[in-house]
């Protein structure tokens, strides 16, 4: 469980949510996201929040991006965020960091420039997509929104590079497919957020074969440990968890095909999946 950094987040608060078990407090940029709008304005007002949580082996989850405005777009919002990470990093050395959902080649940099108490996520989605592929269907936007080629492939190297900075972080968005083609009439906003959870780990391996084939990955990287490294042996570590003994197996086969939608609730709404309509392994959890 994480708390929503938040103005009325204290250092007392922190106490109170370290004795409860709660390892993590999230970060947004106000406004850069749906459902961000109760966001951070000024980091510094929350240096005794983050104090306190590095006395307390608490984690800061970052969503990496500026505010638009100005010269800021969201193509550049995650790299422009990059100095405000950075000298937080610089300022509470010893506090666990995870700059999540990362999508340039300059966030890796960036992470690797940091110290053991730092990590990154990377998406499943961001393993395949590019800018040209969101702006033309409204279930592949997300935030950060996915960038040019070069960054997908720095992503694929990090992933696939079996350092312990790195693990799969979903970021699975259910939003509602009417909430993502932007309400009922298609005049709104649209919903940032990519729905991967059912064939997360599916995805994972198919952006891992898939950088094989193109000469971007070696083929080490679908070996069992560094694919349980990335899908969650990493993160289980960063944060201090014991290692799960469930075992997944995946049939070689793609016999299985991405749903086209998920009916929510009631049946009153439908989601719909990342790769939609496309073949893919089967997953059995022994």
């Amino acid at each position: 469980m994480s708390l929503y950094l938040h103005p009325s987040i204290t250092p007392e608060t922190i106490l109170e949510a370290k004795r409860a078990g709660i390892r993590g407090v999230k970060s947004y940029p106000a406004g850069v996201t749906t459902n961000s709008s109760s966001g951070v304005v000024d980091y510094a007002s929350f240096f005794p929040v983050f104090a306190e949580m590095e006395r307390q082996d608490m984690i800061l989850n970052l969503h990496g991006e500026s505010p638009s405005g100005g010269n800021v777009t969201v193509l550049n919002a995650e790299e422009t965020f990059l100095p405000t990470f950075l000298s937080l990093h610089r300022r509470f050395p010893k506090l666990g960091i995870v700059l999540e959902h990362c999508t340039t080649a300059a966030a890796i940099q960036a992470v690797l420039s940091c110290g053991p108490t730092v990590a990154a996520t990377i998406t499943a989605h961001h393993l395949y997509l590019i800018v040209d592929d969101w702006a033309g269907d409204a279930f592949n936007y997300c935030k950060p929104v996915a960038k040019t080629p070069q960054d997908r492939e720095a992503l694929l190297k990090a992933a696939g590079s079996g350092s312990p900075k790195f693990f799969l972080g979903t970021d699975s968005a259910p939003h509602p497919a009417v909430a993502k083609r932007g309400g009922a009439d298609g005049k709104g906003k649209h919903a940032a957020g990519v729905f991967t959870q059912p064939y997360a780990t599916q995805l994972v391996l198919e952006a891992f074969e898939e950088g094989v084939q193109q000469g971007v990955l070696g083929p080490e990287v679908l070996t069992p440990k560094l694919l349980a490294g990335f899908l969650g042996e990493h993160g289980r570590a960063f944060y201090g968890e014991p290692n799960s003994r469930e075992v997944i197996t995946v049939e070689e086969e793609k016999t299985e095909t991405i749903m086209d939608a998920f009916s929510g609730g009631k049946g009153e709404f439908e989601v719909v999946p990342f790769r939609r309509g496309r073949s893919t392994n089967t997953l059995r959890w022994n």
